[in-house]
């Protein structure tokens, strides 16, 4: 079994992370999947970015929740990482999920609700009603920090995979798969070495596995999959280990 290989953020490692040259790369890559992170603006448009903050990676400042599409496509998402990125801007879902279509990806589309910190109210519903009314070639999951946003969007949409994301908190997501919401885990590769005998054969796609040491242990265990910055190394030495 190939251990699948899933873009942490697009090619984090080697473009400006969730913009839509860092999933391009993943792509050429030979990523299995691609991991992202959506938010919602302050006039309700779904926005592909990590932090709750524009401040680390734009020359903008504020949150997302505070300002509109139109100032969040002002904002230079790519100089920070490299001046050759200069003027690469924040994408939206649809910007994104448009990207993987014409490439004819047919991977996993791994989306992380970000509301454990700032719960942005209907999002679940907002980004339901999107993949209701869009028919994508793709796998999509969806996870999250926050156990009310698996279950919310599992109401709205059964047919989904579901997994759940944790650092240390582990009988949440126990709980969420007994109660068949979710099929799998996404913990911290370094919780996954703490307790490597005590898992449950559940399947599992750690993160961030960016070494390949880490990336070693889990092409040896034949995990699932990994979630990495860098999956163009992570193909390579797949290709050495497990021959594909």
């Amino acid at each position: 079994m190939l251990t699948q290989i899933i873009a942490h953020r697009g090619s984090k490692g080697t473009r400006p992370e969730n913009t839509l040259p860092a999933f391009a790369a993943a792509l050429a890559d030979g990523a299995d999947g691609i991991e992202t992170d959506v938010h919602l603006s302050k006039d309700g448009h779904l926005i592909i970015i990590h932090d709750e903050k524009v401040d680390r990676t734009t020359d903008g400042k504020g949150r997302i929740i505070d300002l509109t599409l139109r100032e969040l496509k002002r904002l230079d998402a790519g100089v920070k990482f490299a001046p050759v990125y200069a003027g690469t801007r924040i994408p939206t879902l649809d910007e994104v999920v448009q990207l993987l279509i014409k490439a004819n990806f047919t991977g996993i589309f791994n989306l992380e609700l970000k509301t454990n910190k700032i719960h942005y109210d209907g999002i679940e519903a907002m980004v339901a009603d999107y993949f209701n009314h869009h028919q994508v070639p793709f796998k999509l999951v969806y996870s999250s920090f926050y156990p009310k946003s698996i279950e919310r969007l599992h109401a709205l949409q059964p047919e989904a995979e579901f997994d759940s994301l944790f650092e240390t908190k582990f009988k949440t997501a126990r709980r969420l798969h007994a109660e068949h919401i979710i099929i799998g885990y996404h913990p911290d590769i370094r919780w996954v070495r703490r307790h490597w005998l005590l898992l449950p054969k559940v399947q599992l796609r750690p993160w961030t596995v960016n070494t390949e040491r880490d990336m070693r242990f889990c092409y040896r265990h034949q995990f699932a999959g990994l979630i990495t910055d860098y999956p163009g190394l992570a193909h390579r030495l797949r290709l050495k280990m497990q021959g594909g």
